[in-house]
């Protein structure tokens, strides 16, 4: 039974790190970096131009805008949502000025490159329900060196929750998917990941901690809370100082 399909009410277990995996594959908005503010400005923009009260919540983080926009504006014919869909990555790559790195993000991957080093393979990737554009605008604010690997909404058919994307990021990394620890900070994200065969870590920086717990192998409240080491061919995610 898949994540999405998973309809019991006990939730998955909260506390199960240390995790071993051959690489991690992370999310990037509200995981590495912090955009919400960003994003949230922009679509208020969109949708005001569009005529509508609606708000962008938490339940539409970590999904590709073009599925976002489909859901809040579902009257958009295919030549509408189009322009909407540019219209929005256009908004969101001019306000970029304000992201900055969220905290743990600059040393979990000194330490994953370290470990990149000593194994030497790549062991992680981003995988990312931003287009390419907006990744290379969000990501060059942070001064971070490139992803050894990169998974971008404009490169599966079908973006997350879809597992694509991540068996995509796994598949680059040449490790089977139920290899992998995906960090996730949204549901979609989440599901997407669980999907795919990976564990999953959830990052309660944008969704509430309750909506998260289910779907995940453990919860931390940044990558600040995380460390990476190397035991033998695998590397170990654990918490800081455990």
């Amino acid at each position: 039974m898949t994540a999405s399909q998973d309809t019991s009410d006990a939730p998955r277990p909260a506390a199960a790190l240390p995790l071993r995996a051959r690489a991690l594959l992370l999310d990037m908005d509200g995981t590495l970096i912090d955009s919400g503010p960003a994003v949230e400005r922009a679509w208020s923009t969109l949708l005001r131009e569009h005529g509508t009260d609606l708000e962008f919540g938490h339940a539409q983080h970590g999904r590709p805008a073009r599925q976002v926009l489909a859901e809040l504006l579902p009257e958009l014919d295919a030549e509408q949502l189009d322009a909407a869909h540019a219209r929005i990555e256009q908004l969101e790559i001019a306000d970029v000025d304000a992201i900055v790195t969220l905290p743990g993000t600059e040393r979990i991957l000194r330490e994953l490159d370290a470990a990149a080093q000593q194994l030497g393979r790549d062991t992680w990737a981003i995988v990312t329900s931003c287009t390419a554009p907006l990744f290379a605008a969000r990501w060059g604010r942070t001064g971070l060196a490139e992803p050894a690997q990169l998974v971008t909404a404009d490169q599966v058919e079908r973006g997350k929750p879809d597992p694509a994307p991540y068996l995509l990021g796994a598949e680059r990394l040449g490790v089977p998917p139920e290899a992998t620890i995906v960090l996730e900070d949204s549901v979609g994200g989440l599901v997407s990941g669980a999907d795919a065969g990976a564990r999953t870590v959830a990052v309660t920086s944008t969704t509430p901690a309750s909506e998260l717990a289910p779907l995940a192998d453990a919860l931390v409240t940044s990558l600040d809370d995380l460390e990476v080491r190397v035991d033998g061919e695998d590397l170990v995610l654990a918490r800081r100082g455990s």
